[in-house]
């Protein structure tokens, strides 16, 4: 990675984009959106520069993305908690979508789910059950962003752990895969996408190939 990379990343109060700040936070530029201050202070002890505003709010990602330096990445790993009403799944990401095309970045990377789009078949009746109205909002987001004109790279994880990296996460392109992946895996996916153009465009899975469910045939992404 170049030290003139500047990236915009939105959520990096915990989970995967924690995971990402910590990773790019050494080598990179890295501006963060924060809808709270209560992780700010270990941000910006990282080296990485904190932006307050609720993805939202138009206004504020506007004001953040567009302000100062050019952004030459926008990642963003928003979500929002089970008990959420007003999830920033879709409505935060479309803001962040505009946001860039506006600004003209060069690359947006969203980390979405496996269960959304041609990946639904992946799924078992009951994980749709449970998570069918969350991965509704993440396809929409995802959609936008494909027909937003943006060079793009959506990564859809499966399961989430949040223990230590084991170094097995691998993405495909097969939308039938499913298993389990730890952020921190995650996460180093993703920042090895920023450099690599063969994920330009790519709608990818993630998954640690040692915590498959069932032991499905199939073709890892490389993306070097």
């Amino acid at each position: 990675m170049t030290s003139a990379f500047s990236i915009f990343l939105a959520g990096a109060s915990r989970g995967v984009g924690r995971a990402i700040a910590q990773l790019t936070a050494q080598q990179l530029k890295v501006k963060a959106l924060l809808r709270k201050e209560t992780t700010a202070a270990e941000l910006e002890a990282m080296g990485i520069r904190v932006v307050l505003g609720d993805a939202l709010n138009v206004d504020d990602v506007e004001r953040a993305i567009l302000a100062d330096e050019p952004i030459h990445t926008v990642i963003s790993t928003l979500g929002g908690l089970p008990n959420e009403t007003n999830r920033p799944d879709y409505p935060g990401n479309k803001n962040l979508i505009d946001a860039a095309v506006k600004a003209g970045v060069q690359k947006f990377i969203l980390v979405s789910s496996i269960g959304t789009g041609n990946s639904v078949g992946a799924l078992s009746p009951q994980a749709l059950a449970a998570l069918g109205a969350v991965l509704v909002e993440k396809d929409k987001a995802e959609q936008y962003l494909i027909n937003s004109g943006l060079t793009y790279t959506i990564i859809r994880p499966g399961g989430l752990k949040s223990e230590p990296a084991t170094g097995n996460g691998v993405l495909t392109e097969d939308p039938r895969v499913v298993g389990s992946i730890h952020r921190a895996d995650v996460a180093q996916l993703v920042v090895r996408c920023l450099n690599s153009e063969l994920a330009n465009n790519k709608v990818l899975s993630a998954i640690d190939k040692n915590q498959l469910f069932g032991k499905p045939e199939f073709v890892e992404f490389r993306l070097d």
